[in-house]
């Protein structure tokens, strides 16, 4: 472990390699799993606010899901997430003409309809972050279904976090950022 201000990161964040394969997983972290993407408390206004913007780039499923669940809800552990389809993929999942799970989020970002790229949680997967009374733990979830990311990071010799780079310096800053490239050389 790591500790850089207030945050203790786990070294795999600098021994493991990563990077996305969309061919290979089709986008499946958006789409499986017990529960939607974890959110922050500031993000439930930025989703609410944002949403008729994003809407129009939504599936009408991601849609009704959201007109009956709300644009966030309350998981069984009691945090904040977002809703899912049908106990499936989240409801701002969108997918290409390949079948590959997207954001509709991020796609209002891109074309420049919304400023907010997404929630941080979905930024920074593979890395999860929770939050304690004192401390800040950075920890890297480990999922079959990014075998491959984790094949094709070793195969380009990207360190995971240089892949998580952005979101990283969107969560922690750029200095925060800096401190964890100094750790990485040692």
């Amino acid at each position: 472990m790591i500790q850089i201000e207030k945050t203790l990161v786990s070294d795999e964040l600098l021994e493991a390699h990563f990077t996305c394969d969309l061919n290979a997983c089709k986008g499946g972290c958006c789409v499986q799993g017990e529960a939607g993407a974890p959110l922050e408390e500031d993000e439930l206004a930025i989703l609410d606010e944002i949403y008729p913007k994003v809407k129009e780039f939504l599936r009408p499923e991601g849609i009704n899901a959201i007109s009956k669940q709300g644009a966030f809800v309350k998981g069984s552990d009691g945090e904040w997430e977002t809703p899912l389809v049908n106990n499936k993929e989240c409801a701002y999942v969108i997918f290409d003409p390949g079948g590959v799970a997207k954001c509709g989020i991020e796609k209002a970002f891109q074309e420049e309809k919304i400023s907010w790229q997404k929630p941080i949680s979905c930024h920074l997967y593979p890395v999860r972050v929770k939050e304690y009374t004192e401390l800040i733990a950075v920890n890297y979830h480990k999922w079959h279904l990014c075998n491959a990311a984790c094949d094709l990071g070793q195969k380009l010799k990207t360190p995971l976090y240089k892949f998580v780079k952005d979101a990283l310096i969107r969560k922690f800053g750029e200095a925060w950022y800096q401190d964890l490239e100094e750790a990485a050389k040692s």
